[in-house]
């Protein structure tokens, strides 16, 4: 699955590898900086395709349009990729309404025991990448129209597995076009994209429980912990922060 994730990259970074345009509306999203510890029902950079590709702020966790209630959307943060085409919550999105979900790398826990231990995945070339998503508009009866997103996951790779059986489907390059295709509706076309992420593509590394609090959103969160690969007390490179966000 994927419950947190991280989007460090700035703007013109991002729009220049994923080549959309910005109409935001919201430009508190921009004082934040570096987003560390994103979670569930907050805002997430999205891109979509009426014919041109869009960047868009969207909630995260869908709500379909036959929803009564916007809460419902906490439950559905992720869809399972071999079920998303014929579940009502996600099948007309499917077909319609699909979008990346954008990101520098995501987080993953381990149980030991009672605890749950988190590690920090992110693509070995340092560059942010697109999670295949889908994505609803939602009206309240008093009015108020919200987007929401979900994200796509899959079988684990093996990098993944010892910590999770599911991890984010990740768009490569060639294949984010079609999954943006406004005019490729066929599920038997798109599935064949839902599959997990070469393991050269990515690391990992444990960090801090620090991460467990969605409070906690400072860069330490992806910090390595200690004891790396060179021996006992080494504290393994990781990821560099890559500046301000939408700076």
């Amino acid at each position: 699955m994927c419950g947190r994730f991280t989007l460090t990259s700035n703007l013109d970074d991002l729009q220049g590898r994923f080549g959309f345009l910005s109409e935001f509306t919201d430009p508190q999203f921009f004082d934040h900086g570096p987003r560390y510890n994103i979670a569930p029902t907050q805002s997430v950079l999205t891109v979509t395709n009426d014919g041109q590709r869009r960047g868009e702020l969207m909630r995260w966790g869908l709500v379909p349009f036959w929803a009564k209630e916007l809460k419902v959307g906490a439950r559905m943060i992720n869809a399972v990729g071999e079920t998303a085409s014929t579940k009502p919550a996600f099948r007309a999105a499917f077909k319609k309404r699909r979008c990346l979900v954008l990101a520098n790398g995501f987080y993953e826990w381990k149980k030991e025991g009672g605890r749950k231990l988190p590690s920090y995945i992110y693509p070995k070339s340092g560059e942010p990448m697109a999670f295949a998503g889908l994505w609803e508009t939602w009206k309240s009866p008093e009015g108020q129209v919200v987007k929401s997103c979900t994200i796509i996951t899959t079988e684990a790779n093996p990098l993944i597995q010892p910590l999770h059986n599911r991890m984010p489907v990740i768009l490569s390059d060639e294949t984010q076009a079609l999954w943006l295709d406004p005019l490729t509706e066929d599920p038997k076309n798109l599935e064949p994209l839902l599959i997990p992420a070469p393991i050269e593509l990515l690391t990992s590394h444990p960090v801090a429980e620090t991460v467990n609090s969605v409070k906690n959103q400072g860069p330490e969160c992806i910090v390595p912990l200690p004891d790396g690969p060179n021996g006992p007390g080494e504290q393994r490179q990781g990821p560099p922060p890559n500046g301000r966000l939408f700076s």
